[in-house]
């Protein structure tokens, strides 16, 4: 009998045993499923800290040296190197006459104004931080960290350097992926940001003020922050809704992790709020959960597959009762008041209307128009998601499907040719408004982005290019085939309205 009991207590043991593994196993596979992280896959850093559980620290006790010690091998020192360069200042190759001969030659004016050969930018450099997300040498930081670098190092918290190359950016997000070549690296787990409450404790890692890594502890004072930093980048759909903490971040913190006391990763530090450039009070971090997506598609197609609804909202507090009599609205819980919809988007199929009142999507609830933004960013095109609105005093349910920034359903690969690496977007000239120009053909620049044509010249939109390095250019094939030849190339053009012909001199990496 006493042998029976023992091999029933050994097998209970072993049953147990295995329960635990298996279900933090599946702990693991359902919280990891992005960006180069194997499914089930632990990193030696959090066994080595001794932080295996995945669970808070329990209330009452603040100990941060586990979660910590998990993050420090993780977080990275980002060195960038921008190359000098000559900048055009794109006066225009015809000059008009000068109005001011008699007083004043061209060598005077251009004193003034400017020389049409441009000025020269000296060599820069900078850093930032990063966060090691894969063995093999994945790396998430922010896009404003590397968009202009011509190098990058990466060290470790070990000291070990290691050169870095850009697998993708988005300005909209302000996220970057970058890659050393290693294995084997420490890698910090993703959390989920939407479990994030106010008040709870976070630590922030990085290299602030060019220091060794360093880690500070606050507590989230609030979620889904839009402060119109992105804004300023060349693009119309920026993306903001940010953790914001009272955690001390400095200049050189960007990129850096948040992280909570489990030792997750659950945001990427971004920026601060201050009046003097230094930290003053709050700062501010990117959810993971918009950070697993974007990593995730920078890494497959190289750019971000981003899904838009075609909404624009207020919350139903922030409009006036005179502005609510307009719409005729007839709810005044909480909620955001569809003040327009596009055509031909998904909004418009799914029967959404003006004065509509979204509640929720797929669940979630939605009060601020950043908390919509940040829901529907999760997805792509073709995607589905499920809408409770309010229309009339009664609650409606429907499902929309997700378009890309074209209208369509399709999945938007980054193409690898030259032009795409130029950053703009490009299109034929119609050949009716190339005869109304006089010229046989050329290339509309239809919109410029993040690239080249941004950082070395001050390429408008709607210039028409006519010629590249003197070589006549009719439509898109003839542009690839010059921008292809030649390292540094000078294209010439046109804006309609306006006299002369500009040109832009431009450096390419075309290896």
């Amino acid at each position: 009998m006493k042998l029976k009991h023992v091999f029933l207590i050994v097998l209970i043991s072993a049953v147990t045993a295995l329960g635990v593994v298996w279900g933090y196993n599946n702990y693991v596979k359902a919280n990891n499923t992005f960006a180069g992280q194997e499914k089930g896959s632990v990193p030696s850093n959090y066994k080595l800290s001794g932080l295996t559980d995945n669970t808070n620290t329990p209330p009452g006790a603040i100990d941060f040296t586990q979660p910590a010690a998990a993050a420090l091998p993780t977080v990275v020192h980002i060195k960038t190197k921008t190359n000098a360069k000559q900048v055009s200042n794109n006066l225009p190759r015809t000059q008009p006459k000068n109005p001011f001969s008699d007083l004043f030659d061209d060598d005077m004016l251009q004193q003034f104004f400017g020389n049409r050969n441009g000025g020269y930018v000296p060599e820069q450099r900078a850093s930032g931080s990063g966060v090691i997300i894969s063995q093999d040498g994945f790396i998430v930081t922010n896009n404003h960290v590397v968009e202009n670098a011509d190098e990058l190092t990466v060290t470790l918290s070990n000291k070990k350097t290691y050169s870095a190359k850009v697998v993708g950016r988005d300005p909209a997000y302000d996220l970057a992926v970058i890659k050393v070549d290693a294995t084997g690296l420490p890698f910090l787990l993703y959390g989920n940001s939407d479990d994030v409450k106010i008040g709870q404790w976070v630590l922030a890692l990085g290299y602030p003020l060019n220091l060794e890594t360093t880690v500070t502890a606050g507590i989230v004072s609030a979620k889904s922050r839009s402060l119109g930093l992105n804004k300023s980048t060349k693009t119309n759909s920026a993306v903001e809704s940010f953790i914001q903490t009272d955690a001390a971040v400095n200049q050189g913190n960007s990129g850096g992790a948040l992280i909570n006391t489990s030792g997750e990763l659950v945001g990427i530090n971004s920026a601060i709020a201050s009046p003097t450039g230094y930290y003053s009070g709050y700062s501010y971090a990117i959810p993971v959960n918009i950070v697993k997506k974007v990593v995730d598609d920078l890494i497959k197609y190289g750019n971000v597959q981003r899904g838009f609804l075609g909404v624009s909202t207020f919350n139903t507090y922030d409009l006036s009762d005179e502005e609510k009599t307009k719409l005729n609205l007839k709810y005044s819980g909480d909620g955001l008041v569809v003040t327009g919809v596009s055509d031909n988007s998904a909004a418009v199929e799914a029967g959404l209307k003006k004065g509509d009142i979204i509640k929720s999507v797929n669940g979630t609830n939605v009060t601020l128009p950043s908390e919509l933004q940040e829901v529907v960013t999760r997805y792509k095109p073709s995607d589905k998601i499920k809408i409770l609105y309010s229309r009339d005093g009664k609650d409606v349910t429907t499902t929309a499907t997700l378009k890309n920034t074209l209208g369509t359903f399709a999945i938007v690969k980054q193409e690898n040719t030259i032009l795409s690496k130029m950053g703009a977007d490009f299109a034929n000239l119609d050949p009716k408004k190339a005869k109304e120009y006089g010229v046989p053909g050329g290339v509309v620049v239809k919109k410029i982005n993040d690239g080249p044509l941004s950082d070395q010249s001050r390429m408008r939109d709607g210039f028409i290019i006519v010629k590249v390095n003197d070589k006549e250019i009719k439509n898109m094939d003839d542009l690839n085939k010059a921008v292809s030849a030649a390292k540094t190339i000078t294209i010439s053009g046109f804006y309609p309205g306006s006299d002369g012909l500009y040109d832009y001199p431009i450096s390419l990496d075309n290896e």
